[in-house]
């Protein structure tokens, strides 16, 4: 588990290897690898991925999920967001019922798992205390995803996992997309119909966070991830 997940597109492949050696955020980086040589108990013979964690899937994907950032003993773990902790466990049950994935776990980077017609990626790339990135933090990043916004030029959809991941979406609108319609506050299913900075039609589609926080508390349920992907899929098939 030496590399980086590989998508078969060169210009996404040299994104990916940027994010990795990424040395804009010292501080996420030292506590990232401080995480990686503590490690949690159950973790304890894992080897850490512990670097900025790249976004995967399809790259020809009309949906682009973007979440918060990696988990300290989940995506900081395994290398791949999503992957190895309870909040992966819930999404990619999620993806799979809705077909946008082959299996329902996410393990591992060498698990089997493979997206179709989605891409996944975060607000911030390394794993930040608490799961609170700063401003700032998320500025350095915010480059990031204006670039594989621009690669995926499939995209249609893009769900937002949580209100930072929706901020930082809107952020990004802002600066240098339109909106088509006013945006929507943050909620689960809210909708706004966006054009991207290179004048692409999508729609942003809000989403709770599938964190514990939520799904043991009930804020987020099974039946109201599932709608999520649901909508996704008519917005596709407009």
């Amino acid at each position: 588990m030496e590399n980086p997940p590989s998508v078969p597109s060169g210009s996404l492949t040299a994104l990916e290897r940027r994010v990795v050696a990424c040395r804009r955020c010292p501080e996420l980086r030292a506590y990232c690898a401080q995480i990686g040589a503590t490690k949690k108990r159950a973790y304890k013979d894992h080897t850490y991925w512990a670097r900025p964690v790249p976004g995967w899937g399809d790259p020809r994907a009309r949906l682009l999920l973007v979440g918060l950032a990696p988990g300290a003993h989940g995506s900081n773990r395994t290398g791949r967001p999503f992957t190895g902790d309870a909040s992966g466990e819930w999404l990619y049950r999620a993806l799979h019922r809705a077909g946008f994935a082959n299996h329902p776990r996410a393990v591992d980077r060498d698990d089997g798992l493979e997206l179709h017609d989605a891409f996944i990626t975060a607000a911030v790339r390394c794993a930040p205390p608490d799961n609170k990135p700063t401003p700032g933090q998320r500025a350095h990043c915010l480059p990031y995803l204006v670039e594989e916004l621009a690669l995926l030029e499939a995209v249609r959809v893009i769900v937002t996992l949580g209100k930072l991941a929706d901020d930082t979406v809107h952020l990004v609108i802002r600066r240098s997309g339109a909106y088509r319609a006013r945006r929507a506050a943050f909620a689960h299913l809210a909708e706004t119909p966006v054009e991207l900075p290179d004048g692409r039609s999508a729609t942003v589609l809000a989403s709770y966070h599938p964190s514990r926080q939520n799904t043991n508390t009930g804020t987020l349920t099974e039946p109201m991830l599932a709608a999520v992907f649901e909508r996704a899929r008519t917005l596709l098939a407009d």
